[in-house]
């Protein structure tokens, strides 16, 4: 579903945040996991990655996909990630935050932005993922849309540094930022 040409593909857009083995990696509101998957491979069986989603029922179908997969480097996690704390990580954990379609659905961006920066450990790296426009009812509504922009503003107004944008696919953008802090 994802090789087609009008979407994003998680393996090539999250190779842009130059994971590696081992690493441990979060991603924020994973519904079904296919950027969490994609993670995994990369990050290998020495690595971890938190698939955290405030969707129970979505959970469950990750969990059924992981096993039917054999994955098992991925655990998922119920929690809030517009509360601090929801993410259910402790602080300063992990290597990279993913955030793949999720500002266009959050009402509180600054506490996301927070819950981020919480978790991810000095140096870390955050990729954002979202949909640059509302396209004929492909992707969300434009009254929702979070713009490039936007997402810069939300996170170099926190403190981050923007490493690289580029565009994830025909309607997507993605863009790199670190966590400022000594490695």
């Amino acid at each position: 579903m994802y090789e087609r040409e009008y979407f994003n593909h998680p393996q090539k857009n999250i190779l842009q945040a130059g994971l590696s083995i081992g690493a441990k990696v979060g991603e924020f509101g994973c519904g079904t996991g296919h950027v969490a998957m994609a993670c995994a491979g990369i990050v290998g069986d020495q690595g971890r990655v938190y698939a955290v989603d405030i969707q129970e029922d979505v959970l469950t179908h990750l969990r059924d996909t992981l096993d039917r997969q054999k994955i098992r480097n991925v655990d998922t996690i119920w929690g809030d990630i517009e509360k601090e704390g929801g993410a259910r990580l402790r602080e300063s954990v992990l290597d990279a935050v993913i955030l793949s379609n999720v500002l266009f659905q959050i009402s509180d961006r600054e506490a996301v932005r927070r819950e981020v920066e919480r978790v991810l450990r000095p140096g870390g790296k955050v990729l954002v993922t979202d949909w640059a426009g509302s396209y004929n009812g492909m992707g969300p509504h434009t009254q929702h849309i979070v713009s490039e922009y936007e997402a810069e503003e939300l996170f170099i107004g926190g403190g981050f540094h923007k490493v690289k944008s580029y565009r994830a696919g025909p309607y997507h953008y993605s863009i790199l930022f670190t966590r400022p802090g000594v490695e």
